[in-house]
C-alpha cells in the first residue's frame, strides 16, 4: 500500500469513529431524554449545533498545529 492510501484509510477510520462517538455520546442521550417524537427530532436537530462547534474547534486546532509546527518542533 502507498502512503497516500494509508493516510486515506486512517482519515476514513477516524471520521467513522468520530461520527460513532458523536452519535453514542451526544445524539443517543438527547434522543432518549424525551418521549414525544417531535421532541426527539428537535433534540437531534439541535445536537447538530454541538457537532458544528466540535468541527470548528477541531479545524481551528488543526490549523494552529499546521501554522506553528515549525516553531514547536
Amino acid at each position: 500500500m502507498s502512503k497516500t492510501t494509508i493516510t486515506y484509510l486512517i482519515v476514513g477510520f477516524c471520521g467513522v469513529a468520530g461520527i460513532a462517538a458523536f452519535t453514542a455520546l451526544i445524539v443517543a442521550p438527547a434522543w432518549s431524554a424525551y418521549t414525544k417524537i417531535w421532541q426527539r427530532v428537535a433534540a437531534t436537530f439541535l445536537s447538530l449545533y454541538v457537532l458544528a462547534g466540535l468541527v470548528v474547534l477541531g479545524a481551528g486546532l488543526g490549523l494552529l498545529v499546521v501554522l506553528f509546527w515549525d516553531r514547536v518542533f
